[in-house]
């Protein structure tokens, strides 16, 4: 395992970061790393340990994404080298859903799978306790499958908490959460969350939510910042947009004589949220984006406009009854749908 061949694309310091109402900096981009169901678990560790040394110092993980251990692998060459400090690094995992009762089993699980002694951030990844076999298609649901529940879910946050207090963790956040859930955690959490993670591509700017995050100290954390090309098939449905393929994008692209990832990315971090893009291949690409010349107001503003609030990851494999519609999952009345 080497990766002196490959060049640094941005001093780490040079990266904006974002700080925590703790007060902690976390880096304004980070390497996403669920593989889409398209690639394995060597490749992703590959690109993580290629951008480590272009310049990345943040790294989103997940239990299930099935890639901890080999990732752990390429952390521990880092820290044996000498070429990287853990404290150099912000790492995050997520808690997948059939652990909701287990909480530290599962935490303790993904910090021996990296090989470290604690989490930047750790994550509740699904507001719902519902299983699915990775892999599965979208009609895919468990007989076991229950809505949110908000005292099940305060059990689960009284755990993390937890973590937090044993020194396990730094920091507890959510994902996929929406505003009234949201509501009820503030009110009932001894340590709030300092993040949540959801989807945000120009094509799905979720301006509410993203306020209300931002109003009550809860960093945004953006997943498919670029429309999520490799996304699962699962996840793909006729009325999709594609958000690379943007007219207005490919404008602003032109002018500035640069991609339409670049833009996305540059758009994200000067709205105040963080993307955390996964690529192969591009990575170093992404990490430029993030340091390069600032969107003009009127470019922010021409990319506000083109909102579709086209969805992509609609989670349909987490409803709890029959003939059910996905947007169930996202309290689109502005209240907790119902059981």
């Amino acid at each position: 395992m080497n990766f002196d061949h490959i060049p640094q694309a941005v001093e780490p310091s040079k990266v904006p970061v974002r700080v925590l109402y703790t007060g902690a900096k976390i880096p304004a981009i980070g390497l996403g790393t669920f593989g889409s169901d398209r690639f394995s678990a060597d490749q992703v560790a590959q690109a993580v340990g290629e951008a480590l040394a272009a310049g990345y110092r943040h790294l989103d993980c997940a239990a299930v994404y099935g890639n901890e251990k080999q990732i752990g692998q390429v952390l521990q060459y880092y820290f044996r080298s000498g070429r990287l400090k853990r404290s150099e690094l912000w790492i995050t995992s997520k808690l997948w859903n059939d652990m909701h009762q287990r909480v530290e089993e599962a935490c303790r699980r993904s910090l021996e799978d990296l090989g470290l002694d604690y989490l930047d951030l750790y994550l509740v990844h699904w507001p719902f306790p519902n299983y699915h076999p990775p892999g599965c298609d979208v009609h895919s649901r468990s007989p076991d499958a229950k809505p949110y529940i908000h005292d099940n879910y305060m059990k689960t946050w009284r755990q993390m908490e937890r973590l937090v207090e044993q020194g396990l963790v730094r920091h507890i956040g959510t994902s996929n959460m929406t505003i009234p859930k949201l509501k009820l955690l503030l009110r009932d959490a001894r340590i709030k969350p300092v993040c949540n993670q959801m989807e945000l591509h120009p094509h799905f700017q979720q301006p509410e939510l993203f306020a209300f995050c931002v109003e009550h100290g809860i960093v945004p954390v953006g997943y498919c910042p670029l429309g999520s090309p490799a996304r699962p098939d699962r996840d793909r449905t006729p009325e999709d947009t594609v958000v690379l393929e943007d007219p207005v994008l490919r404008k602003i692209a032109a002018r500035r004589s640069t991609t339409v990832a670049a833009v996305c990315i540059r758009w994200a971090i000067q709205r105040g949220q963080i993307p955390i893009p996964f690529s192969l291949h591009h990575y170093a690409d992404n990490l430029r984006a993030a340091v390069s010349e600032p969107l003009s107001e009127d470019e922010m503003e021409q990319i506000r406009r083109i909102d579709k609030n086209c969805r992509l990851i609609k989670g349909q494999v987490f409803l709890w009854k029959p003939n059910q519609s996905w947007e169930d999952l996202w309290d689109p009345a502005g209240e907790i749908t119902p059981p």
